[in-house]
């Protein structure tokens, strides 16, 4: 095969390539909500049970990684494509926040003291904030959702700042706010499926 040749065929896919992402493109999405809450979800009811000394971090920390950061980050970006600023924001956040987390845990200089954590935790602190006083706005149930995630984050301040008495405490409250994501997940996926309002939101 010559040199001509190649670059014709080259040239081919490249204008395949880009006509199908063109395609791509202009399809509608399906909502990105249910994979970014289930993801969001699990992973938060992993790392409340890990935080309360029940479940050990490993598992954790790959399900950060992979579900609760990349597909959720994933998910954001789909929302966003969609013009959806909230959800795209939550989810590219929490997904660039599990991601982080999985890095920091697994440097190679071992887990990052509580006390070099505490300005990690503060500005997932305002972030949290910001989304708790827009979420009213998308239902009462994913604004419990985020009050208690809000609550979960500020008790990880205190133990990072020394109260470590409390860390038990803060883990279930973390499990808890997993639990109340997942229900929000589960009633999404469950209005969309049957195309009607089974469960409230």
């Amino acid at each position: 095969m010559d040199r001509s040749t190649l670059l014709l065929i080259v040239s081919s896919l490249r204008t395949d390539f880009l006509a199908a992402c063109t395609l791509a493109a202009s399809q509608d999405w399906a909502s990105p909500s249910v994979i970014g809450l289930m993801s969001f979800a699990m992973t938060t009811i992993l790392t409340g049970l890990n935080i309360a000394g029940y479940f050990p971090g490993g598992a954790a920390l790959a399900l950060a990684f992979i579900w609760g950061g990349v597909a959720q980050f994933v998910a954001g970006w789909v929302a966003l494509k969609q013009g959806n600023i909230f959800t795209g924001t939550v989810f590219v956040g929490y997904g660039s926040f599990w991601i982080s987390l999985f890095l920091i845990e697994n440097a190679s200089i071992g887990l990052a003291p509580q006390s070099d954590m505490l300005g990690f935790w503060l500005v997932w602190t305002l972030f949290t904030f910001a989304f708790t006083v827009n979420a009213p706005k998308h239902g009462p149930a994913i604004t419990v959702a985020f009050v208690l995630l809000l609550i979960g984050i500020a008790l990880l301040d205190a133990v990072s700042a020394g109260m470590s008495s409390i860390e038990k405490v803060a883990g279930w409250e973390v499990f808890v706010t997993g639990l109340v994501a997942w229900y929000v997940a589960l009633a999404a996926v469950t209005n969309e499926n049957y195309g009607r309002k089974i469960l409230p939101s």
